[in-house]
């Protein structure tokens, strides 16, 4: 994945964007996105025109907002061959604790 697909914020509250180059069969024309951030974990979604809210496919069911790569890759696999279940939006308590939640993603850095 190149830089210029990927970007992070870190402001009251975290957030990643990863680009994917894959495509989604339900919107076969539109750009899909791995999106994270640390009140609802992981969601693939599908890119939309600026000003569109944003398609969600579905959300990686998971007990811990940062789980490991490997899961979420299989998340996103299942996802698009239509193996996996897709989960209703978690919400996760957001930390003040911010070094835990370094920790936490420092592991798959």
């Amino acid at each position: 994945m190149p830089a210029e697909a990927t970007s992070f914020e870190i402001s009251d509250t975290v957030s990643a964007y990863l680009g994917l180059t894959r495509r989604w069969d339900q919107r076969p024309r539109h750009d899909l996105m791995l999106l994270w951030d640390e009140q609802h974990g992981w969601a693939l979604a599908v890119e939309t025109e600026p000003g569109e809210p944003t398609t969600v496919v579905g959300y990686l069911a998971s007990e811990q907002v940062a789980p490991a790569p490997t899961v979420v890759a299989r998340f996103v696999t299942d996802a698009l061959t239509g193996y996996g279940t897709m989960a209703p939006r978690p919400d996760f308590p957001i930390t003040l604790a911010r070094n835990q939640l370094a920790g936490q993603l420092a592991r798959y850095a």
